[in-house]
């Protein structure tokens, strides 16, 4: 995995570009917005940390520019800042997630992971798989265009299948991820749900390959097969 850090301060620019090496990711590092820009512009990398405050360019003008320019790279964006409108501005930004300094390397490096595992056609605040779309903040899910209405407990399944498409969920996984701890959930609530969506996301578009799959006796994953 490679990251870019882009950090004004050098000793925190250089301290996260050694915690992250010995976890064995590649780092380059930049020290202010226009060069960072142009690093992510023109360079392939899995993560951005993005300092919110540097000079040449802020780190929100950096992410706009990024994103009219349709790199969709997963950024963290750091600030001392902690007011609830700095964060509202980084993620409208097209920020993905926020880490108000100071902070532990050990939360940084757990944000950086959960980056890494979101999918790559993951695009701001839309999950997408072929054409069947979910936006996290406007709640919206269409396939080939096509509103579909869900129930919270559907959107929060379909957003954890999305997050991890590709891969065969468990109905523990699932319910850990899906329902409240204390939630009663019956054995068969999953395969209940899961009937739910195929009914809106799969059974109405029969010219489209179905999106949702049984793995027999390990549980479900959505993507399509192969």
């Amino acid at each position: 995995m490679r990251v870019l850090v882009v950090e004004d301060e050098h000793k925190i620019a250089n301290s996260i570009k050694k915690g992250l090496e010995q976890e064995a990711y590649a780092v380059d590092a930049a020290y202010d917005g226009e060069s960072g820009f142009d690093l992510a512009l023109n360079e392939d990398y899995d993560v951005i940390i993005l300092d919110l405050m540097l000079p040449k360019l802020d780190g929100i003008e950096v992410c706009k520019q990024l994103r009219a320019n349709q790199v969709h790279t997963p950024i963290l964006m750091l600030t001392a800042k902690g007011q609830l409108n700095d964060k509202v501005e980084g993620l409208n930004a097209g920020a993905d997630d926020y880490l108000v300094k100071p902070f532990a390397f050990a939360e940084l490096l757990a944000r950086v992971k959960a980056l890494t595992r979101r999918p790559r056609n993951s695009i701001g605040s839309v999950l997408t798989v072929e054409d069947l779309s979910l936006d996290t903040l406007t709640f919206e899910v269409k396939r080939a265009n096509k509103p579909i209405e869900l129930s919270k407990k559907e959107f929060a399944l379909l957003e954890y299948l999305l997050r991890n498409q590709g891969r065969t969920l468990t109905k523990d996984q699932i319910i850990n991820h899906v329902w409240d701890y204390d939630a009663d959930v019956l054995p068969n609530t999953v395969e209940v749900y899961i009937g739910y969506l195929r009914n809106k996301i799969d059974r109405p578009f029969k010219d489209k390959p179905p999106l949702i799959h049984t793995v027999r006796g390990f549980g479900y994953k959505i993507g399509r097969r192969k």
